[in-house]
Parts: C-alpha cells; sequence; structure tokens
C-alpha cells in the first residue's frame, strides 16, 4: 500500500487531495501544489496521519488557516496536513472560553463579545486560527495571546497533553511550539466579564483602523517583518524609500509599507526577492537587520 493510500485510509477519501495547490489555501493566493493536502476529522485520525508520514519519511508541515506563510514555486513536496474546519469548536463557561485550534480568531473574538466578555478585543481583524496564532503569539493594538490564554491542548505524538501558559514560554512572535513538534488541538482563555456594546465599539474602532491603514483588500500575509528592537519595520522600509516598489507583481504596499502584497499573478519568487532586496536596502541604511514574520516553506 503506497502512502497516499495510507492515508486515505487513515482519512477517508473526501480528507485528502493530491498536487494540491497551496494557492488555494494561503491568503497571499501564490504557492506550488503539496503532494498530499490532508485535513483529519479528530485527534486520532491525526494522529494515525503523523504516524504513517514519519513511519514513510515523509515530510509534513501544519497549517491553519494559511495567513501567515508562503509556500514556494514548486510547492511542497510531502503532506500539509490542515488544522481547520473539523477542530472549530467553541465552547463558553461564564468567564472562560475554549476554542478548537482550527476556529478562526476573529470569529471567537465575536463570539466572546456576544457573550459579553472581554479581553479579545485586540484579535477581532486577526486572520488566522487559534492554533496558529497560539504557535506564534499572534498579537495586534497592544494585546497578545500570552495575555488571555489559560492553557492548551497539544497532540505530542500520539498522545494528548496540556500544556499551561508559563509551559508555552512566550516571546514576541514566538513560543515554545516553534521549537518542538507538538500540535494544537485546543486553547482555554481567560476573559473577563464586560459592557457588550463597549466591548463591540472597541472592536469596531479596531476594525476600522485596520480597514483605513492596511491592505486588506490584496491577497498578502499580514505583516512581512517582525517588529524590530526600539522601532517599527514599516516606517524603516518607509524611510528607506521603498514605499510601493515591486518585483514583478509582488508589491510594498503604497497603503502600509509593513506588508508585501500580490498585486495579481506574484510568483513566491517575486515576494522572496521582493523580501530580499527590503532586507538588504535597511540594513545597509540603518544597521537593523529585519526578520521575516511570514513562514517560508517549499522549494
Amino acid at each position: 500500500m503506497g502512502i497516499y493510500e495510507e492515508l486515505k485510509f487513515a482519512v477517508g477519501e473526501n480528507n485528502i487531495k493530491r498536487d494540491e495547490s497551496m494557492s488555494r489555501h494561503t491568503t497571499f493566493r501564490i504557492g506550488g501544489s503539496a503532494d498530499f493536502f490532508v485535513t483529519p476529522s479528530d485527534a486520532d485520525s491525526l494522529a494515525a496521519v503523523l504516524q504513517i508520514l514519519k513511519n514513510s519519511g515523509t515530510p509534513y508541515f501544519i497549517m491553519g488557516n494559511g495567513s501567515n506563510i508562503l509556500v514556494k514555486d514548486k510547492g511542497f513536496r510531502g503532506a500539509v496536513i490542515q488544522i481547520k474546519n473539523n477542530f472549530s469548536s467553541v465552547k463558553i463557561d461564564e468567564c472562560t472560553l475554549i476554542a478548537g485550534a482550527g476556529a478562526l480568531l476573529s470569529s471567537v473574538a465575536k463570539n466572546a463579545a456576544n457573550n459579553g466578555l472581554t479581553g479579545m478585543e485586540f484579535a477581532s481583524g486577526i486572520p488566522g486560527t487559534v492554533g496558529g496564532a497560539v504557535y506564534m503569539n499572534a498579537g495586534a493594538y497592544g494585546g497578545e495571546i500570552k495575555d488571555i490564554l489559560k492553557k492548551i491542548t497539544v497532540l505530542d505524538g500520539d498522545k494528548i497533553k496540556e500544556l499551561s501558559n508559563d509551559e508555552c514560554f512566550f516571546g514576541y512572535r514566538k513560543s515554545r511550539l516553534m521549537e518542538e513538534e507538538f500540535i494544537v488541538l485546543g486553547a482555554e482563555f481567560s476573559l473577563e466579564r464586560g459592557d457588550k456594546d463597549i466591548i463591540n465599539a472597541q472592536m469596531a474602532e479596531f476594525n476600522q483602523r485596520r480597514i483605513q491603514k492596511q491592505p486588506i483588500e490584496f491577497p498578502s500575509a499580514g505583516s512581512t517583518f517582525k517588529r524590530p528592537l526600539n522601532g517599527f519595520a514599516a516606517k524603516l522600509i518607509e524611510d528607506c524609500g521603498l514605499k510601493g516598489f515591486s518585483v514583478g507583481q509582488a508589491q510594498v504596499s503604497p497603503k502600509h509599507s509593513g506588508f508585501v502584497v500580490n498585486n495579481g499573478g506574484a510568483t513566491a519568487s517575486d515576494v522572496l526577492s521582493l523580501m530580499e532586496y527590503i532586507e538588504k536596502t535597511v540594513f545597509s541604511k540603518t544597521g537593523v537587520m529585519l526578520e521575516p514574520e511570514v513562514r517560508i516553506i517549499g522549494e
């Protein structure tokens, strides 16, 4: 039995695709094909998939909403496993919100607001999943996941375990999950009671700022570079005269220099060449080496 047949047996034929274009699954709308694109239905089938891939030496990559990744033009040799719709439950108990890793963070934040819970307002415009947000300690408008997270449930091999907030070793856009093979299955957040009108007004204000300042009308992976110490990537890029600069159909957004956008038909090669040019230019003019926030996979 080949790898495809084994995977199909583990997840069902509706949950696996061959030679799947990753441009369909990333917010950049860029990327070659993955050999296998797998969407496990639960933790057991996910564990079975991982065992098959490890036994066969097949590379794999775990993704959520694809909002912070760039897949190279030749695609990914191996399996991309998406933790999304099948892991999207949300449950509220008093001031505790429990969400599956595949739930969209923006939807979870709105759910919290509708139930009069405050603490997730900052997350209402973040396009990723709960799992992806925990993985990178996503944040916006002065808030971060680590500020509200109580604990997470992870798959460690074939075992399910819990990690407390402290055990996640959160930092700026990083966590322990980046160093180890844990896969987030769900998260528990500690929120507080608040006034629905005030919560919704705050979220509306954040979203209005996002619409006004960010190029959400174009495909992108959000902020392209991490915030450097004592500064902002967007300001450095703009001060270096790169606002609106293009390579092929990839462009530094004229609306917000912190975003590289796909103007239609951009390749991963365009984006990578532009990112490299930005890094070199900013370093040569300011001495600051920008670090990518977007994750780059494939070949």
